[in-house]
């Protein structure tokens, strides 16, 4: 059996050095997603169906009409639910209430204000949103770890420059940070939520909203372990 030359310990020949290093940028976003609600109500299911399905296809058509602008768009749940009235045997359907979830990525933020707002202005349609994120393959993130790693070397180095030796090895490095970005400090993070009847007396189409991109914290952190020379105490 072989034993290793460096302990998972501390001995006085190899004493151990335990620091955390961090790093926190704060960045631009790269995506921008918003949700989509669309509501069809009516007294005949065939009929609120249709119309659902109609409103579907307008707010998708409205979305793929700004093309390269809007990375992805997706459906998500999608319900038809009669609503009852009476019980016992008087119990029937009083309406119908139909919905369908979507959500919209955008990479141009230019064109998020002016979607936003003609997406509420359509008929029964709700938007949350934007929620501002990183890609999960963003250069940032790759970046944060690595400055994290060099705030704990760097620390090391100075906790042993204060006992008058240097580091000698590096016994283990682990990843504690909680993954994902989070909104700047100090901004409501709450999303912006709205709804629009569709403009029955102005024929004339709402003002785009201008929407700012909130700018996004990335953390990584760090431990580390390392043995030192014998310090002279």
């Amino acid at each position: 059996m072989t034993t290793p030359h460096n302990p998972p310990y501390g001995t006085p020949d190899a004493p151990l050095l335990t620091v955390r290093g961090e790093a926190e940028l704060e960045v631009d976003p790269e995506i921008a997603r918003i949700a989509i609600t669309v509501t069809a109500r009516g007294k005949d299911r065939r009929t609120t169906l249709d119309d659902l399905t109609r409103r579907n296809t307008t707010a998708i058509d409205l979305v793929k009409s700004y093309g390269d602008a809007v990375e992805d768009v997706s459906t998500g749940a999608l319900s038809l639910t009669p609503e009852l009235t009476g019980r016992g045997r008087g119990e029937r359907v009083r309406t119908y209430h139909g919905t369908v979830h979507l959500t919209a990525q955008l990479t141009d933020f230019t064109a998020l204000g002016e979607l936003t707002t003609r997406l509420a202005d359509l008929d029964l349609t709700r938007i949350d949103g934007p929620w501002w994120e990183l890609r999960p393959t963003s250069p940032v993130h790759r970046r944060a770890r690595q400055q994290a790693v060099r705030d704990a070397v760097q620390r090391a180095k100075e906790y042993a420059e204060a006992l008058d030796t240097t580091v000698a090895a590096l016994l283990e490095l682990a990843d504690t940070a909680t993954p994902g970005g989070r909104p700047r400090a100090g901004v409501d993070r709450r999303a912006v939520r709205f709804s629009l009847a569709a403009a029955e007396t102005e024929s004339t189409a709402p003002e785009p909203l201008d929407l700012e991109p909130q700018r996004i914290q990335i953390r990584a952190e760090v431990s580390a372990q390392f043995t030192m020379n014998p310090p002279r105490l």
